[in-house]
């Protein structure tokens, strides 16, 4: 008898969740498609050749506390290599740049950074397992991380370097981060707030993402078909059917779906995805944010950077000096507060810092404007983990969703995305290979 599907899983989507679901299920037997819209793999990594260096456009740094990173970089033999470690530190409160060593500033955020995370294991003591809290974890998840600063009585410097320091880890304004989203990223590097820091910012995979992503790839020995992009996804009790956007339809027995959250509406399903998820696609992630290359005439010693959140960048660190020239990497909160292309605009806010700084070119890609993924590294808002964030692991029928929006760890990262797309390759795979039980007593079992 012909098989009535065109394969047995199709994955939409080719950044780390569904090229690691698509693996895992290759290796279970199954016949896997990957559908990939954009002209390239890896989603929201992207190493791509800018400034005249390999630059990360997305996802970048790494480390050996996110496990299920570490293991792919250990199958394959990749290492991973340090980013300059920041002699100079600038920080701006009320207007006013301060200056100093790095661990000047690490002294300015210490005191906040360690009461905003002191509960990090308390709410978290299984940080994979992130709703073990529950009622006690809805009450906290409902602060914002702003909230919660407002409540530690730190000083007007303290106060404007931390908020600028969680305004960057969210990617996002601090009025819409999830409290809860900072506990957990905490309680993953065992409660340390500069073991966290060390973890977001420090190691780059040698060779860039897309040297893991392609090891990925080439092991899963599946078809991924990019320039292809997925309209819509409908399903019944024998299987799925994709369209695409030139009007072909493809079926398969089950479809892993690893759209971003601020996108997941973007394809129609039939029948709808459930109100929970259509509700947390309809709110979105916090992060909202940009990050930006630029090169600088002259050789600055390493450095970093904290500006409050309602700065057009909150962040800024060296990344490469040589030649008379440095790069450095900046963030900021809002991307419509600066155009990171602009290099005079790019210029003028790092001016923030550094008021004779020259910027002679700059590179970033506008993650927010871009509709294959609406938001920057998924970070949750304020009730979101306890209000969203089970309802959308739970597969839909024959549909599942992927990706570092909906991990139980390090969702944001690398991390994350992989570990979710492991958790997909094992729901589709259970649901592939179920076979339905008859009860003992079945009348039909009776001899005639």
């Amino acid at each position: 008898m012909s098989d009535p599907h065109d394969v047995d899983v199709i994955v939409v989507g080719a950044g780390f969740a569904g090229v690691t679901a698509a693996r895992e299920l290759r290796r279970q037997g199954h016949r896997v498609l990957v559908l990939e819209a954009r002209d390239r793999i890896g989603g929201r990594t992207w190493t791509d050749t800018r400034l005249g260096r390999d630059l990360e456009m997305g996802g970048t740094w790494v480390h050996w506390i996110q496990p299920h990173t570490w293991a792919e970089l250990t199958r394959y033999g990749i290492g991973v290599v340090p980013s300059p470690a920041p002699v100079r530190g600038y920080w701006i409160s009320g207007g006013t740049v301060h200056s100093g060593t790095a661990d000047d500033l690490l002294g300015v955020i210490d005191r906040g950074m360690a009461a905003s995370t002191a509960e990090a294991l308390s709410y978290f003591p299984q940080p994979y397992q992130p709703l073990l809290g529950g009622e006690r974890l809805a009450e906290v998840d409902g602060l914002s991380i702003r909230q919660k600063l407002e409540q530690l009585g730190l000083g007007a410097e303290e106060f404007d370097a931390v908020e600028g320091m969680w305004a960057t880890n969210f990617s996002g304004r601090t009025e819409d981060g999830g409290y809860a989203q900072g506990l957990r990223w905490c309680a993953l590097a065992g409660g340390s707030w500069q073991l966290m820091f060390e973890a977001c910012a420090t190691y780059k995979v040698v060779g860039g993402t897309r040297r893991l992503i392609e090891a990925m790839a080439a092991d899963a020995g599946v078809e991924i078909r990019t320039n292809t992009r997925v309209v819509s996804v409908s399903q019944d009790d024998g299987g799925a059917t994709l369209t695409l956007q030139d009007g072909s339809v493809l079926t398969a027995a089950a479809a892993v779906v690893t759209l971003p959250l601020d996108v997941l509406d973007s394809v129609t399903f039939d029948p709808p995805l459930s109100e929970g998820k259509r509700r947390a696609a309809h709110q979105g992630q916090a992060s909202q944010g940009v990050k930006v290359w630029a090169r600088l005439r002259g050789e600055f010693e390493p450095f970093v950077a904290l500006a409050p959140g309602s700065a057009p960048l909150t962040l800024c660190q060296v990344e490469y000096a040589e030649d008379g020239e440095t790069i450095v990497v900046a963030f900021g909160s809002v991307s419509d507060r600066v155009d990171g292309t602009d290099r005079a605009a790019v210029q003028q806010a790092l001016r923030q810092w550094l008021p004779d700084v020259e910027v002679l070119e700059v590179a970033s890609h506008d993650w927010v404007a871009d509709d294959l993924s609406g938001e920057t590294w998924p970070m949750q808002r304020a009730g979101q983990l306890t209000g969203a964030l089970g309802e959308l692991q739970r597969p839909e029928g024959r549909v599942v969703i992927a990706g570092s929006d909906y991990a139980d760890g390090w969702a944001g990262f690398i991390d994350g995305a992989i570990e979710s797309g492991m958790r997909a390759g094992r729901d589709v795979h259970a649901l592939l290979t179920s076979v339905a039980t008859v009860p003992a007593d079945d009348p039909t079992l009776a001899p005639s």
